[in-house]
């Protein structure tokens, strides 16, 4: 079992500290003076981000799948052709200086929609106040990805008028994170830790299903343990993986597979985990299973994002792997 001076020694920059304060974080950054947006008559809302940015991005499209707003989200250099005057354009660059996204930035500055840019500083800053283009600073905590809450909630109360998400879905996201966080911080480094227990049965490669409106999570899980843990990690949806994916298992492999099921998942996606759980059990094959819980979109969505980041960690700290350099990263950027 892990403990703290183990955590603190691999740990070396202290991310398990930030993730402790996730809760108090979020609060403090939803209930800052920031000012809202007072855009109108939007049915288009880009999201443009990388990594720990473009999560952010796939949260929203959750939020948002079931409104009358559509949702476009890019993780890359492309404007969709599809951008209007009722358009938003949102980007988000933790750093502020995502080739990436400054890119997006730099296209949709030069398109007739509106526009709105999130981030520490950097070129995206300056870029926004030469082009007088709607910003909101955010500093960054730790990491783009231990940042995530803090940009998140930030963000959450600047789109209010467009994101339609009631005060009381968020402020209950909030609450249940908090009490999560009680069984899977670094105060709790026992058995009785959901994040840590996970940590601990995770080897090979993961392969994390997911079922519609919990691809954020799923993605968001893989991207952190290829960050943290510096492992190989893999998202399917379930339904579609039925059709193909599964067919991977009849040969003998190192990867195992991770399950995020939704309490209120479609009747035909929870028959699909059925037959997939009993296709594990006839060959033998070891799973688990990560459960949502009750709750709005946000919630469900955040309870996981919590349990599975912290799991990253520990699986980090356990391999004997400092969870916060990103060198292959760094490598790709300074060679742009």
């Amino acid at each position: 079992m892990l403990d703290l001076l183990t955590l603190q020694k691999f740990d070396s920059q202290k991310m398990y500290e930030v993730y402790d304060r996730w809760p108090e974080i979020a609060q403090e950054s939803y209930n800052a003076s920031l000012e809202a947006i007072k855009f109108q008559g939007i049915d288009h809302i880009v999201f443009a981000g990388m990594g720990g940015s473009g999560a952010i991005g796939s949260i929203f499209s959750s939020i948002l799948s079931k409104t009358n707003i559509h949702v476009s989200i890019v993780k890359g250099y492309i404007l969709p052709k599809t951008v209007d005057s009722d358009t938003l354009v949102v980007t988000t660059s933790v750093s502020g200086d995502t080739d990436e996204t400054l890119t997006i930035l730099n296209s949709a500055s030069r398109q007739d929609c509106k526009v709105i840019s999130f981030s520490s500083g950097g070129k995206m800053e300056k870029f926004c106040m030469k082009k007088k283009i709607d910003y909101r600073k955010i500093p960054k905590i730790h990491s783009p990805r231990g940042s995530f809450t803090r940009f998140l909630y930030s963000m959450l109360k600047v789109l209010n008028p467009v994101i339609p998400i009631p005060a009381n879905d968020i402020s209950e996201s909030i609450i249940e994170m908090k009490k999560l966080s009680s069984s899977i911080n670094s105060e709790n480094l026992t058995a009785d830790n959901p994040a840590l227990n996970l940590a601990e049965w995770i080897s090979g490669i993961p392969l994390i299903y997911y079922p519609a409106g919990l691809q954020a999570a799923a993605v968001r899980f893989k991207n952190s343990l290829q960050e943290n843990t510096k492992m190989h990690a893999i998202t399917e949806d379930v339904v579609e993986s039925s059709h193909n994916g599964i067919v991977s298992w009849e040969q003998q492999s190192s990867v195992i597979p991770i399950m995020i099921e939704g309490a209120d998942d479609y009747i035909k996606t929870k028959e699909r985990w059925e037959i997939l759980k009993r296709f594990f059990n006839g060959r033998n094959i070891e799973y688990r299973e990560i459960f949502s819980g009750d709750g709005n979109i946000l919630t469900k969505l955040m309870r996981l994002v919590y349990l599975l980041d912290y799991a990253s960690i520990y699986r980090a700290v356990l391999s004997e792997i400092d969870p916060t350099p990103v060198e292959s990263i760094n490598f790709i950027k300074n060679n742009l």
